[in-house]
């Protein structure tokens, strides 16, 4: 029994040993897992959620006139749009946190978002005219805003991102930008304009399809408002092409497709629904013109 009991107890040690060492792999890997260790899901955590924040719109259902009953069915339908919109933006704040530069929100979220709401807040106003007295105005209720840092009581991280939410909210949309820019450099003289060829050539060209030469007999009822149409057109492409070689160099892989092209593209887009509808109050309504609608980049 003397000698017995030494195996035994080497044995027992030697258990204790390995069940110990065991505990202390676990409690590193636990401690790893606590210490921050990226997860591989792709669910976003509630920190994600709450660095981001959010991103928050005008209602428009409040601020429109009775609804004529034809026009209720479609109203309904462009409401819920502006909803899924929102929805959609917001996942897309969650999706690129950390990419691009300081004005990425701006420039591929929230101005994009606001194309899209002043195109879907147009036809609303459209289907209410067509039997009642069309809202004004309601373009106002298009630009969202970017509640940054969460939910209030966050703490100073709360605070810091209500800084950069104001600071994004402050920038300028891409066209005012781009006009902006544009005024700016009539008194700029001409080595500015050296520079500007240079980075124009750097930057390359913006081509989008032609629209006039796709549409059908105009009515003369509708000829002005065409006209006009068209001409934004152009004055978006021209402000499109600025913006490029204004922000060459800027961004990622992305940068180009996701503030300016993008955007531009939601621009011609509502743009040629306004064409679209005023040929078809006087005559049939062109169809498949959306298709015009996307530009691409040459090099």
């Amino acid at each position: 029994m003397s000698r017995a009991l030494p195996k035994y107890n080497k044995r027992r040690v030697a258990i204790i040993g390995g069940a110990a060492a065991v505990a202390l792999t676990g409690a590193i890997v636990a401690g790893t897992a606590l210490a921050g260790e990226t997860s591989k899901s792709s669910t976003p955590t509630a920190r994600t959620l709450a660095d981001v924040g959010s991103i928050t719109c005008p209602d428009v259902a409040p601020q429109l006139p009775a609804i004529p009953a034809t026009a209720q069915a479609e109203i309904d339908r462009n409401l819920a749009l502006l909803q899924t919109q929102i929805d959609e933006a917001n996942k897309r704040l969650v999706d690129t946190v950390g990419q691009g530069g300081p004005n990425f929100v701006q420039n591929a979220i929230l101005g994009p978002l606001e194309d899209k709401r002043i195109a879907t807040v147009n036809r609303i106003a459209t289907a209410i005219g067509r039997t009642a007295d069309k809202p004004q105005g309601l373009d106002a209720l298009a630009p969202c805003t970017l509640n940054a840092g969460g939910a209030a009581g966050a703490g100073e991280e709360a605070g810091a991102g209500e800084e950069a939410g104001a600071g994004a909210g402050a920038e300028a949309t891409p066209s005012e930008a781009a006009s902006e820019a544009a005024g700016g450099a009539e008194d700029t003289g001409n080595a500015e304009g050296a520079g500007d060829a240079g980075g124009a050539a750097a930057a390359g060209a913006i081509s989008c399809p032609d629209v006039a030469s796709q549409l059908p007999a105009i009515p003369a009822t509708a000829q002005a408002e065409v006209d006009r149409n068209l001409a934004l057109l152009n004055t978006q492409l021209a402000e499109a092409n600025k913006r490029l070689v204004d922000t060459v160099g800027q961004g990622g892989p992305n940068f180009v497709q996701n503030a300016i092209l993008g955007p531009l593209a939601d621009k011609r887009k509502s743009t040629i629904d306004r064409i679209a509808i005023s040929i078809g109050r006087t005559a049939e309504k062109p169809q498949g013109l959306d298709s015009l609608a996307a530009c691409t980049l040459t090099k």
